[in-house]
C-alpha cells in the first residue's frame, strides 16, 4: 500500500555504521533504522547469536514457558530497578499495553472513566488508541472519532498538569516520552520529570514514561529518564532492544506490575526465543563494549561540531538532544534535506531524516565512533548550510 514516501534507494548490505545500495554506492548511517540498529549492521556477535538461536528454536508461543524470556525479563528488571515485564513486538504494542494498564488501574480503584494526561507533539503509535494519545493532528486526520480518555497538556509545563489535577478527579496516569522523538527531539526537563514523579506519588497516579525511541543506551544511560534519577511506574520499550529483531516490552513496578492477570492481555509472537536471544546479546554487547559511555562521548563530539558551525547561522533555531539522539531545528520546512543527504558527496551519501517538518533528526548506532560521528556531523553541517543559503537567495522574477 502507498503508506511511505520512500527515498529512491535500495539498501543491500551493511557493515558497522556503513551501508551500500544495490548499485554499490556507500552511505554513512545516521538514522540506524530509526533508532533500531543499536549495534549497527552485521555485528558479528549479534549475527552469531541470531543464527545459533534460529538453528535451535524460533517460536513456541506463550502457551509454554520461555526460558530466554525469563532471563531477559530479569535483566531488564535489574537495569531499570523495576519489577515485571510483558513482552510484545513493537513500540506501538508496548504503548497500547501501557494504556491498558492505566485504564485497569483506574477501574480497580473504582474510577469508571479513567483518564490519562498526554502531551502536545507526543508520538506513541498509529493504532487507534496510541494515535489518540499522540499529539499530532496529521496522525489523527482521517481516523476520527478518536479514543476518549486523554487530557492533553504542553511539555515541561507543570502548572498545566497541576490544573488538570485540580479539575479532573478521573486522572489515573501521566504518559510522556523522556525525549519526544517524532515530536522534534524535545526533552522533558530533568526538574520537570522529578516534579511529575512527586505529583504522581501525591495523587496516586501512575507515571508512565515512553522509552521506545530514547531508551536502550541511546542517551548515554540505559533509559533517558535515569538522567533525572527517578523511577517510572510503567516503561514501554522497543526499537533498539534487540538490535533490529522486532520486539517490544512493558516494564512495570509496584501496583502497576500486578494490574494484569491471566486473560487481561496477551500476544502470539511477543517474547519468542529468537527475539529474546537477540535482545540479550544486544544488551551484553552494550555492557561489554562500553557503549553507554561511547554514546555520550560520541554525541558530545557531534554537538560540539554543530555548536561551532551552526549555532550562529541564520535560520537555525535550536540544537538539542542528548547522546546519540540529536535534533537541529530550522526556521523553515526542510523535508528535502534527507534526499539531498543521499547525494552528499561522490564518495558516500548520508542517511538522516527530518521530523516535525523542520527538525533534522540524528539517531546513529551506538557503535559509531568519534571519527565517524565527526564525518556525519561535518556532512550535516554542509548540507544544512547549503540548504539555508538557497532559501535565502532571492527568487527569480
Amino acid at each position: 500500500m502507498n503508506t511511505y514516501a520512500n527515498l529512491p534507494v535500495y539498501l543491500a548490505r551493511g557493515e558497522g555504521v556503513w551501508l551500500w545500495d544495490e548499485d554499490g554506492r556507500k552511505y554513512l548511517d545516521g538514522l540506524a533504522g530509526i533508532a533500531v540498529n543499536t549495534l549497527g549492521h552485521n555485528h558479528p556477535r549479534l549475527v552469531a547469536a541470531i543464527a545459533d538461536q534460529a538453528s535451535k528454536l524460533i517460536h513456541t508461543s506463550n502457551v509454554y514457558k520461555v526460558r530466554l524470556q525469563e532471563t531477559l525479563a530479569d535483566k531488564l528488571a535489574a537495569l531499570s530497578g523495576m519489577d515485571k515485564v510483558f513482552f510484545c513486538n513493537s513500540g506501538l504494542e508496548a504503548n497500547e499495553a501501557a494504556l491498558k494498564i492505566a485504564r485497569k488501574y483506574g477501574h480497580d480503584r473504582g474510577i469508571s472513566n479513567p483518564e490519562i494526561i498526554v502531551y502536545d507533539n507526543a508520538f506513541h503509535g498509529r493504532s487507534i488508541a496510541t494515535l489518540s494519545a499522540t499529539g499530532n493532528a496529521k496522525v489523527h486526520k482521517g481516523f476520527e472519532p478518536l479514543v476518549q480518555g486523554f487530557v492533553r497538556v504542553p511539555l515541561n509545563d507543570l502548572a498545566a498538569v497541576e490544573k488538570v489535577a485540580i479539575e479532573n478527579p478521573n486522572v489515573v496516569a501521566v504518559f510522556l516520552e523522556a525525549i519526544q522523538g517524532e515530536g522534534g527531539i524535545a526533552p522533558a526537563r530533568v526538574e520537570y520529570l522529578k516534579a511529575l514523579r512527586a505529583l504522581c506519588d501525591a495523587r496516586g497516579w501512575l507515571l508512565m514514561i515512553d522509552e521506545v525511541q530514547c531508551g536502550i543506551g541511546r542517551t548515554g544511560k540505559w533509559f533517558a529518564h535515569q538522567w533525572a534519577g527517578i523511577l517510572p511506574d510503567v516503561m514501554p520499550l522497543a526499537k533498539g532492544l534487540a538490535g533490529g529483531v522486532p520486539i517490544g516490552a512493558v516494564v512495570a513496578r509496584g501496583a502497576a506490575a500486578s494490574v494484569f492477570g491471566p486473560g487481561n492481555h496477551g500476544t502470539t509472537f511477543g517474547g519468542n526465543p529468537l527475539a529474546c536471544r537477540a535482545a540479550l546479546e544486544t544488551i551484553a554487547v552494550i555492557e561489554d563494549d562500553g557503549l553507554l559511555a561511547n554514546a555520550e562521548q560520541t554525541g558530545q563530539a557531534m554537538r560540539a561540531v554543530f555548536s561551532r558551525e551552526l549555532s550562529s547561522v541564520a535560520g537555525i533555531l535550536d540544537i538539542r538532544g542528548r547522546g546519540l539522539m540529536l535534533g537541529i531545528e530550522l526556521a523553515c520546512p526542510c523535508a528535502e534535506i534527507p534526499k539531498r543527504a543521499l547525494a552528499y558527496s561522490k564518495e558516500y551519501g548520508l542517511l538522516i531524516n527530518v521530523t516535525q517538518d523542520r527538525v533534522v533528526r540524528l539517531l546513529p548506532s551506538l557503535v559509531m565512533n568519534v571519527e565517524e560521528a565527526t564525518l556525519l556531523a561535518d556532512g550535516v553541517v554542509t548540507i544544512v548550510r547549503d540548504f539555508l543559503s538557497q532559501q535565502a537567495e532571492p527568487k527569480a522574477a
